[in-house]
């Protein structure tokens, strides 16, 4: 009986080090909201891979990241960073806003195939 618990200790540890090493590989994008605009509003993204977007809301008040393109919606809380995980990605461009302020705060991910040069 102690084999058997010493074998499932080990793969579970086994399973979350693949976990973790997993998620520390996907390539990260930051974002940032300020005055209620997104920066950079266009971002350039791997087409194909998951990605870790990281978006810092540096204003005082909450803002929600909405894509109908990307199918995510999430608060951005006043002074936090937030992650969003997105994709894999086809080749294309995907709009996303700030639902508060979907007038000023808008932008786009642009997933581009590599060995592309940019051109979809």
């Amino acid at each position: 009986m102690l084999r058997y618990y010493k074998r499932l200790l080990l793969l579970t540890v086994i399973a979350l080090n693949v976990t973790f090493s997993a998620r520390a590989e996907l390539p990260e994008f930051h974002l940032t909201l300020n005055h209620n605009l997104f920066y950079p509003q266009r971002l350039e993204v791997p087409a194909g891979e998951k990605i870790r977007l990281i978006i810092d809301n540096q204003d005082d008040a909450p803002e929600e990241f909405d894509s109908f393109d990307l199918n995510r919606e999430k608060v951005l809380f006043p002074g936090r960073f937030t992650v969003i995980y997105i994709g894999p990605l086809e080749p294309g461009v995907y709009h996303f806003f700030g639902e508060f302020h979907p007038n000023q705060a808008k932008g786009q991910i642009r997933a581009i195939s590599k060995g592309h040069g940019g051109a979809d």
